[in-house]
């Protein structure tokens, strides 16, 4: 059952939150070939989970959502004339860049942070969460690709995250790093045109590994034989405006040299 200081919303509660959307969309050019994802561009929380529990200044921290992603997904996207889908709830909500069946879907703790509103979260609960937020999202992607397919185009994925400069106390060296597995059609030559800048510490697989069982990238990407490539970024780098701005020309140089329709098989 939910923590009694939370309440889990019944109709009326979902019927007034149709103005709450699970997803935002930037339309862009199919043929270009390319489809942008950004799984944790949000830290909002519909408001009758009472932020589940926890203060806004943890709602400002990474644990609720990729900082600076969002701005930077959407700069890339409007440059290139390229789709992309973006969530619009926090991860602390659900994180859709989970296999629907995996034991962190729902985080009850995060980095230090007890999420009250999580604790006693039950399977009619996740359901509904599955159900409300979590698969409009994942459905859009595919809407998005099935129409690429429908035109004959078998575009890149490129999903933007962001991480922390620091971790439990430890340096992250990186400015930024490519993940994949199994194919890197697609990441190599993003991870090579970074290195371009011998400034930039560029990480392959770093600092997560890449291959993760149910991640957004695998369900719609890879399983279908769709190049793809996750990056992550310093937090620190694109917390301003600025930051975003720089990284999102680095990023559109890139890309524009690199990505073209794919046709399908």
């Amino acid at each position: 059952m939910l923590n009694p200081n939370m309440h889990r919303p019944d109709a009326v509660d979902i019927q007034s939150q149709n103005d709450f959307k699970p997803f935002e969309v930037v339309e862009g050019d199919l043929a270009r070939g390319l489809v942008l994802l950004c799984d944790h561009a949000s830290n909002a929380i519909p408001q009758c989970y009472n932020n589940l529990g926890i203060n806004h200044s943890d709602l400002e921290r990474h644990i609720a959502y990729d900082i600076g992603a969002r701005e930077l997904t959407i700069k890339l996207a409007r440059r290139l004339n390229v789709p992309a889908v973006l969530s619009c709830y926090s991860r602390l909500l659900i994180d859709p860049n989970r296999g629907d069946d995996d034991p962190t879907l729902i985080m009850k703790i995060s980095d230090g942070a007890i999420i009250a509103g999580n604790v006693d979260v039950d399977d009619e609960e996740r359901s509904l969460r599955i159900a409300r937020y979590y698969q409009p999202y994942h459905d859009e992607i595919s809407r998005v690709l099935h129409a690429a397919a429908d035109q004959g185009i078998r575009p890149d994925i490129l999903s933007v995250h962001s991480f922390t400069p620091t971790w439990k106390g430890v340096p992250r060296p990186w400015h930024a790093g490519v993940l994949w597995e199994e194919n890197d059609e697609f990441a190599r030559p993003v991870i090579d045109g970074l290195k371009q800048d011998r400034e930039l510490c560029v990480g392959e697989n770093e600092p997560y590994s890449g291959g993760m069982p149910g991640e957004t990238v695998e369900k719609h990407g890879r399983i279908h034989n769709i190049a793809t490539a996750l990056i992550e970024i310093r937090q620190d780098l694109i917390a301003d405006m600025s930051g975003i701005d720089e990284w999102a020309d680095r990023l559109g140089d890139i890309l524009e040299d690199i990505t073209g329709p794919r046709l399908k098989d």
